[in-house]
């Protein structure tokens, strides 16, 4: 069977895992503080700061900035649903903004439109591995005054012009759950260059304490374990080789499939760069997705539609009075689909996929 993903464990991995074991110090401690280095290092950030999760990285952000009850915060409806659920857990509202019909990230021409009185920050989800128009955020946010808190738990590596998404707004937010780029299995975490930020988001993950038995603020127990940092820095020496393998696998699906007129491959704009978490295509209208999800799966390759509900349809938003009308979301939610793209797929592999997906249009 062909997976959409692989879990990328090995030697490397378990061996550091073991040294930890060895140590004693399995919480957060040494390992943690040595991964945040590195990690900042590679993103490009003067500090980062290691979570649970990529949801954690998320709502801590938005606490780390002062969202709050009554605060509106812009984003996408097209993504995981931590993305919006992130501001839920502040008090604070998500407003959706529709996607662009060929990136599938946050439409920046209609984002201003979406700004009131209460809109505090802008989550930008760079989706499947493509950063966002991140100038035209930019310049929006500058000009209301708002905070930006990319959404890279999708896109580690990705770069918007000369700049490693995560090192572009306030903060940016990475999760390393197992089928992500690079993993810890479980995890995530936050990049910035304020010092400010970055005490604060110390004090939010380890119940408002910096120091033993003093507790400065209100906080939380979502911090990462030494077991978990281990395994990252591992992966995160081998998160280039990855990308470049998926980039490459990514190259080919493109070239094969490009002239299928059934078919729209991936769009990469000028000036990014797109790491291929997910290699998503979009079928014609006139397509069956099911019927194509179930000849690929009799031909043992599985595929994945991220993601069939936007969030503005789910039952939780729906309850909340949230009524929107999104239609180029709610039509790329009807013809999306990933298929396989990870780094342990062999030559033949790929060609299978092809070939199995052209028989079967």
């Amino acid at each position: 069977m062909i997976t959409v993903s692989k879990l990328s464990l090995g030697k490397e991995e378990l061996s550091a895992i073991s040294k930890v074991i060895k140590s004693g110090q399995m919480t957060q401690g040494k390992k943690v503080a040595e991964f945040e280095q590195a990690f900042s290092k590679y993103i490009g950030t003067k500090y980062a700061v290691a979570v649970s999760s990529g949801t954690a990285a998320l709502h801590l952000s938005l606490l780390a900035l002062g969202i709050k009850e009554g605060d509106e915060v812009i984003t996408t409806p097209f993504s995981f649903i931590a993305s919006a659920n992130a501001i839920l857990y502040t008090g604070a509202k998500p407003v959706f903004v529709d996607i662009d019909e060929q990136t599938f990230n946050i439409n920046p021409r209609l984002i201003e439109q979406a700004i009131t009185k209460k809109t505090k920050a802008i989550i930008p989800v760079h989706l499947y591995g493509l950063p966002c128009e991140m100038d035209s955020i930019q310049k929006i946010a500058r000009k209301h005054k708002l905070f930006i808190v990319e959404d890279a738990c999708q896109a580690h590596g990705a770069r918007f012009k000369n700049k490693k998404v995560g090192a572009i707004g306030d903060l940016g937010c990475f999760s390393f759950y197992a089928t992500k780029n690079m993993t810890t299995v479980e995890g995530g975490m936050v990049t910035t260059n304020s010092k400010k930020l970055y005490e604060k988001l110390q004090l939010l993950r380890n119940h408002g304490s910096k120091i033993r038995y003093h507790h400065k603020i209100l906080g939380f127990n979502l911090r990462m374990t030494d077991i978990n940092a281990a395994i990252g820095l591992v992966q995160l020496k081998k998160l280039p080789e990855f990308n470049k393998i998926r980039m490459n696998n990514a190259s080919y699906l493109t070239k094969a499939l490009s002239g299928i007129r059934e078919i729209k491959v991936p769009f990469i704009p000028s000036r990014t760069t797109h790491v291929f978490h997910q290699y998503t295509i979009r079928l014609d209208k006139k397509i069956n997705r099911r019927r194509i999800i179930e000849a690929l799966d009799k031909k043992e390759i599985k595929t994945e539609v991220y993601y069939p509900i936007p969030i503005h349809k789910q039952k939780l938003y729906h309850s909340l009075g949230y009524s929107d009308k999104l239609p180029v979301t709610e039509e790329a939610a009807k013809s999306v689909l990933s298929l396989p793209v990870h780094p342990y797929l062999k030559n033949k592999e790929l060609k299978q996929i092809v070939s199995a997906l052209s028989s079967t249009l």
